[in-house]
């Protein structure tokens, strides 16, 4: 998950702070100490990860474009220079230039951007940003929310306290809310110095940048791991009590699969899993460079160096086109396979499915799939030619149930028409007449639409009197009963409006 810095470089960012020691700190020697600490934790566990750093005032300026190379983001950090007023809503467009330019709309971004809670001056400012949201020309909306999946963090270089003694704080929380409420807002704590600005992002670290640690394990072979991003807890909306459920630190590959029978399942997110020993050898062939490779050093080139599993399923997936099935914690599955970025490079994928014993319907239950040796005869055909999925229900499920759905108003005249229709065909059509208005009844009474009966029921009161002299005597009898059991129904009479009650047409001498 890429991260874009956006730093705050306005004179505000300028303002001293009292230090017990004689040199003289700004907002911003405090904020390029915090982002120091950031990008060495990143360069040490994120090293995968890219990065980009935006200096804005009342302008945008894209100091390093996204890159790997954690010492030419630092060095940009330490030529900062000094602008004019604060314009965060000129940042936010910055960001979504930068982000769909490298990245496109499809890939989910975290966004750091560090300021000292001042809103700005007059036009511009987020104060008038956000006064202003909904009086504003479609050319010139407001960015947020950006048209990517986003978390945004807002590192404040002023304590609480100073933030809510203006309407800061609320400002800066309603632009966590358009963002679409995924982040946090974080803020020194005591005294501002530089103990208090490592708490804080600390914190941001701990919350966002800690790198996931795992073992892979696949009958008797293992191999450490880390996953990238690090795993999001997922709610299952449809528990009782729904608690957050958290990938195991304990993977576990229960099967191997083809391709082309798990297909393209639905899945909640994507990661890259790299082996340890790959990452800290690469960290080691990287060593020293002032600049990016143009041509980074592949993992498998790395790891040919020493025996390692993760290496070995990577390459095996590959060359076989198969995906290996990964149990992620108690019914929650996941798939490894081999992602292709290149022609020359490919990595080792990690995507999670849905929590739940049958993520993927056309498998089953996962727990009941077995090796082929165990079954009485090969599933795929001795050459191949069949598969055993799609798995067949034991219950042969029947999809046309007679259920009636209104989703536009349209459907609902449809209905009513072909009522009107049968009716003026009476006697010929009633037992067409009679199950279409008893389907039209038994929709309306569930969904608690008694208003319908109602008018169905004048509508048929007024073809009755519409009839011509020539029509059958049965016709105007009929219709007359009709209408009257509907308006019984409108009316919540229990003898009229069960449910499972059938309106029979009436018995007439007009028959023999």
């Amino acid at each position: 998950m890429p991260t874009v810095v956006v730093m705050d470089v306005s004179l505000s960012m300028t303002r001293p702070v009292s230090l017990e020691s004689s040199e003289e700190f700004q907002r911003k020697n405090l904020a390029v100490h915090g982002l120091t600490m950031l990008f060495e934790h990143m360069a040490a566990n994120y090293r995968l990860e890219f990065t980009s750093l935006v200096a804005f005032s009342s302008l945008w300026e894209l100091l390093v474009p996204f890159t790997r190379d954690y010492n030419t983001l630092q060095e940009a950090l330490s030529n900062l220079e000094d602008y004019d007023k604060t314009c965060i809503e000129s940042a936010l467009n910055g960001v979504s230039n930068v982000v769909q330019q490298e990245w496109g709309s499809s890939c989910p971004c975290q966004v750091v951007l560090v300021t000292d809670g001042s809103l700005g001056i007059g036009k511009g400012s987020l104060r008038h940003s956000l006064q202003t949201l909904k009086q504003r020309a479609d050319d010139k909306k407001f960015p947020l929310p950006f048209p990517f999946p986003t978390k945004m963090f807002i590192m404040c270089v002023a304590n609480s306290e100073e933030l809510q003694t203006t309407d800061a704080m609320d400002n800066l929380e309603e632009l966590l809310r358009l963002s679409g409420g995924d982040g946090q807002i974080f803020t020194m704590e005591g005294q501002l110095c530089l103990k208090s600005v490592q708490a804080m992002f600390g914190r941001l670290i701990d919350q966002a940048y800690s790198p996931f640690h795992a073992v892979l394990h696949c009958g008797n072979l293992s191999s450490d791991v880390q996953v990238f991003p690090r795993p999001e807890p997922v709610v299952v909306d449809d528990e009782v009590d729904p608690m957050p459920r958290v990938v195991n630190t304990d993977l576990e590959i229960v099967g191997f699969i083809e391709i082309g029978d798990i297909s393209s399942p639905p899945v909640t997110s994507r990661h890259l899993v790299l082996p340890i020993a790959v990452i800290k050898e690469a960290e080691d062939v990287s060593t020293g460079a002032a600049e990016e490779p143009e041509e980074e050093v592949s993992a498998s080139q790395i790891a040919g160096k020493s025996p390692n599993f993760c290496v070995l399923l990577h390459g095996s997936l590959k060359v076989e086109g198969m995906v290996a099935l990964v149990q992620l914690g108690p019914d929650w599955y996941g798939m490894l396979y081999s992602q292709a970025d290149s022609k020359k490079k490919s990595n080792l994928m990690m995507s999670l499915f849905e929590p739940g014993p049958e993520p993927l319907p056309w498998l089953g239950k996962v727990a009941q799939l077995g090796p082929i040796s165990e079954a009485a005869e090969n599933p795929y055909g001795e050459d191949d030619s069949k598969s055993p999925f799609p798995v067949q229900p034991s219950i042969k499920r029947s999809y046309a149930q007679n259920v009636t759905v209104w989703i536009k108003a349209s459907g609902l005249q449809t209905d009513v028409q072909k009522i009107l229709r049968n009716a003026r065909k009476l006697p010929e059509k009633t037992q067409t007449f009679y199950k279409e208005l008893n389907r039209l009844r038994k929709a309306a009474l569930a969904f608690g639409f008694r208003e319908l009966l109602k008018g169905v029921g004048d509508l048929l009161e007024r073809e009755c009197t519409l009839l011509p002299d020539s029509a059958h005597p049965d016709a105007a009898f009929q219709l007359s009963h009709a209408a009257k059991q509907l308006r019984l129904a409108s009316a919540g009479d229990s003898q009229y409006a069960a449910f499972d009650q059938n309106i029979v047409p009436m018995h007439t001498d007009f028959s023999s």
